[in-house]
């Protein structure tokens, strides 16, 4: 199966196209803004290195989430339209899932932990092989407790677990990987085992945006307190 990656949920920029476990071409940005300018010039990059064209493509891989409202929007956007183009099907990864996936040498627990801000973290835990629970929207000490919960064994991947280890300097861990997104491999592994029938490539939201819509219309005067 060859397949694209798209990841542009988090703290980079990556394309990738895998054949089965094979990397052909890969990009991979850090960035925490400008992933909309960036994407589309990635993906050409690593078609035209992978060789074989668009065509060539079996499906298309990319995360939807959690993480941020416009990064992931950006990616989510460039793979739907391209596989209504190519009439291939598009799986949605969990950034989480994908971020937990990256520790491959790891057979242990695993919590992979995004920072939301606000004293929140997205987090989901892993034991013996599967997930303990769903994605979730977690205060910094619920998910302390938690991780505490599962014992000394448990390594720590994504950007928020400095935010859960700062709050928490004695909490017991294995393993520290803060890195700010899943790895190419990972993703590709991901979207090679997806169904399309339940991974939609839909975004996963975990709680309502920090924006807020304006309270008064451009040239609306302001509602004076009476």
């Amino acid at each position: 199966m060859r397949l694209l990656v798209i990841d542009t949920a988090l703290g980079a920029c990556t394309a990738a196209v895998f054949e089965d476990d094979r990397a052909l071409a890969v990009r991979f940005e850090p960035m925490t803004k400008g992933h909309q300018e960036r994407i589309g010039s990635l993906v050409r990059d690593v078609m035209a290195e992978a060789g074989g064209g668009f065509d060539s493509l079996d499906r298309i891989g990319v995360t939807v989430g959690p993480g941020s409202f416009t990064g992931l929007r950006v990616g989510l956007a460039f793979a739907q339209g391209l596989g209504a183009a190519l009439d291939r099907p598009v799986v949605g990864l969990s950034a989480l899932d994908a971020l937990a996936a990256s520790l491959a040498n790891h057979d242990g627990p695993i919590a992979a932990l995004i920072d939301a801000r606000r004293g929140q973290v997205y987090a989901r835990l892993f034991a013996d092989g599967g997930p303990l629970g769903p994605d979730e929207a977690l205060s910094v000490e619920e998910a302390a407790r938690r991780i505490a919960d599962i014992g000394p064994g448990v390594a720590l991947v994504g950007n928020g677990a400095a935010v859960v280890t700062q709050a928490f300097p004695h909490l017991t861990f294995a393993h520290l990987d803060d890195r700010v997104a899943p790895s190419p491999e990972a993703l590709a592994h991901l979207a090679a085992v997806a169904d399309p029938a339940t991974q939609p490539p839909r975004p996963l939201y975990l709680r309502a945006p920090d924006a807020t819509p304006p309270s008064r219309l451009p040239g609306q005067p302001r509602q004076l307190a009476s």
